[in-house]
């Protein structure tokens, strides 16, 4: 395997920027010495790819059909797209969304999204029941900030359905150039109507770890957010987190909210800095079964109280941090249900630069668990309030009295958050949402119409995103700031 460049994964999604998946982990190279997750990936992977070891007699179907149409197909065929397509045939064959054929322009665009930034809307994506499907929006980009949420289904990009479109082809018609706009029909769960929402493609930086402290009853709070687990990750937690240590903070807050996951060997020196050799972190189990148990070498616990916080939006390398934090280092996780994705890939780079990524591991919690579908359920279930969840207002003509619908449904649970009352929030716009509307409008300097247009919407929107952004109505992280000293 000498000089093979091999990529093991724990996000098996997308990012949405540049291309390609912003997620992974160089096992082995000639320059480069393995840890000892790399070795298992390494010896679990037992074969030999850098040669090829000649047509077996089970192949041989494959190659008489590869003749047959090369050489008698009525139109003349590139034999490379023929190979291509029988090697996409069989990954696709195995129904597994994150196992995929990268051809070498994709495979490019995969070590591109490793950089420092990327070009593109800041999003990971997935596929599932046969759409693209928003695992998580990074934090505050254009993806984020035009309200897609975990769990969206993109139907159409710029008007084109995306039904039979495998994930790749679909990120690079999402993708573009800084100052761009990409239209997306996004199929949300509990809303029946298709939502369009335009995306100003932005650059994309990759800053992962975000720290502050909180000054609670006379209490120092350490709050420390990981967006997802880049090649920089550990590194940078590991001085923020020593940063608040020389600030004495008195406890900690582990937030890996809307996480989407990233290298394996970045959540596992994070993790190393909680749980102690007592437990592992994490287990890999191969197809035959076999487990192997990873450990910190770490004695002691830090000394002050820790909480970590999920959401549904935290997925596979984040559900591994926060299953170790609730299962071997035994402190509190508040939130709700994580995403639920406990497949490890490895991503296996072709000698013409191409590259398969193969789900090859599942990996389990401390105590054993299979996560997949399921996810890290929160020891102290929290949910945010309802306008947090709120779907960007897609006005095609003004929202008025008399209309029903989800469009208005979405607006009255917008107007509540705000404090104006709007009666009801069943999606029937009667007189008492008219006048909630109206009182809206009065104290944002706007034409008091009682009608919502799209300088009311957008205005609405405005607001939304700034009460989100405070602190005070973050009821998610209220708690954890309340668990930490009980």
């Amino acid at each position: 395997m000498k000089g093979k460049v091999i990529t093991l994964i724990v996000a098996g999604s997308l990012a949405v920027g540049a291309g390609g998946t912003y997620a992974g982990m160089t096992l082995f190279s000639d320059e480069e010495s393995s840890s000892p997750l790399e070795e298992a990936a390494e010896k679990s992977l037992g074969i030999d790819l850098g040669e090829g070891s000649g047509t077996d007699e089970e192949f041989e179907k494959i190659e008489k059909t590869y003749e047959l149409i090369s050489k008698q197909y009525y139109q003349k065929i590139e034999k490379e797209k023929l190979l291509e397509g029988a090697i996409q045939g069989m990954v696709e064959t195995l129904g597994d969304p994150y196992s995929v054929y990268m051809d070498a322009e994709t495979a490019e665009q995969f070590s591109d999204t490793l950089e420092s930034s990327f070009e593109g809307i800041g999003a990971e994506v997935t596929m599932m029941d046969g759409y693209v499907t928003i695992v998580a929006p990074f934090e505050d980009s254009p993806a984020e900030n035009a309200g897609l949420r975990p769990k969206d289904q993109i139907v159409s990009i710029n008007g084109e359905s995306t039904k039979g479109l495998n994930l790749y082809d679909a990120v690079l018609k999402i993708r573009g150039k800084k100052g761009t706009t990409v239209t997306l029909g996004v199929k949300r769960p509990g809303v029946n109507d298709t939502l369009s929402i335009k995306v100003k493609r932005d650059e994309i930086p990759i800053e992962t770890v975000y720290s502050d402290v909180i000054e609670n009853d006379g209490k120092k709070i350490g709050h420390i957010r990981i967006t997802s687990f880049s090649k920089d990750t550990a590194d940078d937690f590991e001085k923020q987190l020593k940063s608040l240590e020389d600030k004495e903070i008195d406890g900690l807050i582990v937030d890996v909210r809307g996480n989407p996951g990233g290298y394996l060997q970045s959540v596992e020196n994070i993790a190393k800095l909680f749980v102690t050799k007592d437990e592992p972190i994490v287990q890999i189990e191969a197809r035959n079964g076999e487990k192997q148990r990873f450990f910190s070498s770490r004695s002691k616990e830090r000394g002050y109280p820790i909480v970590g916080l999920i959401d549904r939006g935290s997925a596979s390398a984040s559900e591994i941090l926060a299953a170790a934090l609730k299962e071997a280092g035994g402190y509190e996780l508040v939130g709700e249900t994580s995403f639920g994705k406990g497949t490890v890939q490895q991503a296996v780079d072709m000698d013409d630069g191409s590259s398969i990524k193969l789900t090859m591991f599942k990996w389990l919690t401390p105590d054993g668990n299979w996560i997949n579908e399921k996810g890290v359920k929160p020891t102290i279930e929290v949910k945010q309030p309802e306008y947090f969840y709120a779907s960007p207002i897609t006005v095609e003509k003004p929202l008025a009295f008399d209309m029903n619908g989800d469009q208005v449904k979405n607006v009255q649970t917008i107007l509540k958050g705000l404090g104006f009352n709007p009666g009801r929030t069943d999606g029937y716009f009667d007189e008492e949402t008219e006048t909630a509307v109206r009182a809206f409008q009065n104290a944002n300097g706007l034409t008091v119409s009682g009608k919502v247009n799209k300088e009311t919407a957008s205005k609405m929107e405005e607001k939304l995103l700034d009460r989100v952004d405070q602190r005070k109505y973050d009821l998610q992280l209220q708690t954890a700031i309340e668990v930490l000293f009980k």
